[in-house]
């Protein structure tokens, strides 16, 4: 498949899936007025399946609860299949829901009711991450253990975020060139980050001094 910016060349081709039909018409037309093609419209989860694996899109947009099959059972296969990214529309913030989303290889979320401005950075971030779960699961060469590591580096990324100041995708960059600086995995430079901060706010909460230890 060629992935790239909408409006870059190609358009990115999208499926939609949501079993009310104003929902799918609102997303067409929110979609095509940001520059991507909507290749196809499904109102139940199987269908999507379906037109997925006939049509190879560059990303498909689905509703959370959905008849036959729900998005997160389907974002699972895609992502097993390695078909496609899910993102998901959701009206619900059930912790619960998000987790096993996240667990399934979901890479984003519309909180319904959406709008367009929300849409086109949704989507972007989400090609991202599809494609560094790709860099994840090459190097890991196991879809369950990519899934895995792909958690570990999300939380990492986030402690760079928020340390540094820096861009999801610098945290990202930073993650896989200290991976292949030191000649660890990702998952290990990700484990290290998590422990460190770790240890930095245990010392901050409990006002102890850290003994002095040689710079990196």
């Amino acid at each position: 498949m060629k992935h790239g910016p909408a409006g870059a060349g190609s358009r990115w081709r999208i499926i939609i899936a949501d079993d009310e039909s104003l929902i799918r018409l609102d997303l067409r037309e929110m979609l095509t007025h940001l520059g991507y093609e909507v290749i196809a419209e499904a109102g139940d989860g199987r269908t999507a399946m379906e037109l997925a694996r006939k049509l190879h899109p560059d990303l498909l947009i689905m509703d959370i609860k959905m008849p036959d099959l729900d998005g997160i059972s389907a974002a699972e296969e895609l992502t097993r299949d390695r078909i496609a990214p899910v993102v998901l529309l959701t009206a619900y913030s059930d912790q619960g829901l998000v987790e096993r989303a996240r667990e399934a290889g979901v890479v984003g979320y519309v909180v319904k009711p959406f709008r367009e401005a929300e849409l086109m950075p949704v989507i972007e971030l989400s090609r991202a991450r599809f494609d560094e779960f790709r860099s994840l699961e090459r190097e890991v060469g196991d879809l369950k253990d990519a899934l895995e590591t792909r958690k570990l580096v999300e939380r990492a990324k986030g402690v760079l975020m928020e340390t540094h100041g820096l861009r999801e995708s610098e945290a990202f960059h930073r993650i896989r060139k200290t991976s292949m600086d030191a000649r660890k995995s990702m998952k290990e430079v990700a484990e290290a980050i998590l422990l460190a901060h770790e240890m930095d706010y245990s010392i901050t909460s409990t006002g102890d001094t850290p003994a002095p230890s040689e710079e990196l």
